[in-house]
């Protein structure tokens, strides 16, 4: 079956191009023109991943993004964006987008997104419940969990902690929090981390990777708490407690 994709954009000639493209790629896309469209369609019939544009009349991308992460919904979201300030990228993350491409873009590019979106998609096979049931309190050590400098990550759950704090992390943050705490106090190059979680280097020129560290930094640093993770200048990042 093919995979599909809810595409929300307003600007009549970048819908139709892309819609065109994506079901060239072998996707079934859903074309809408805005927001009010999309949450409709998204409730009617749940795509496996959305692609939306910040900018449209009504309700915007990031309105869309707040609606379905409110009622629970987890279908990755790739936004679509003009905005090339880093404090606008942050607002979509903090809307619940798992990524985004700035306009104007290359398609190869949201082709290579939306497979990195995608394959982290893919279920994991149940396993043990957890020990109270599935409940909101710590979590009970299984053979599915990670830790290293005080955090700890259920990756069947897909949940985190930092100490007794739960954190609520986006996709692309609980990955890359995985690939950090895995490889604690080891550093890990900027092609690597791209390679690992994008699946696609987007060049020395990327902010992308700054941005999700800086957004999944203010989610672990705690007053007083030492910051976990660090910037080895030039090369890339580790994860380790000073």
């Amino acid at each position: 079956m093919p995979q599909t994709v809810l595409l929300a954009e307003d600007d009549r000639a970048i819908r139709h191009a892309l819609e065109r493209a994506l079901t060239l790629e072998g996707y079934e896309v859903t074309a809408v023109a805005d927001g009010v469209e999309a949450l409709a369609q998204a409730h009617k019939t749940p795509p496996d991943v959305l692609l939306l544009d910040v900018m449209m009349p009504g309700i915007d991308g990031l309105q869309v993004c707040r609606v379905l992460r409110a009622e629970g919904d987890r279908t990755p979201i790739l936004m679509l964006t003009a905005l090339v300030e880093t404090a606008d990228r942050i607002a979509g993350l903090d809307a619940g987008a798992d990524d985004y491409v700035v306009k104007p873009f290359d398609v190869e590019e949201v082709f290579a997104r939306l497979r990195a979106l995608l394959r982290r998609t893919t279920p994991v096979p149940a396993g043990p419940a957890m020990g109270d049931g599935g409940g909101r309190g710590e979590p009970q050590l299984s053979d599915r969990q990670v830790e290293a400098a005080g955090i700890r990550m259920d990756l069947q759950a897909r949940r985190a902690w930092r100490g007794k704090r739960e954190l609520e992390l986006t996709r692309t943050e609980f990955e890359l929090l995985e690939l950090l705490v895995r490889n604690a106090g080891i550093v890990l190059d900027h092609s690597t981390i791209y390679d690992r979680i994008w699946g696609y280097d987007f060049g020395p020129g990327s902010k992308n990777l700054a941005v999700y560290v800086g957004y999944l930094r203010r989610k672990l640093d705690e007053p007083g708490a030492p910051q976990l993770i660090h910037t080895v200048r030039g090369v890339g990042y580790v994860l380790r407690e000073d």
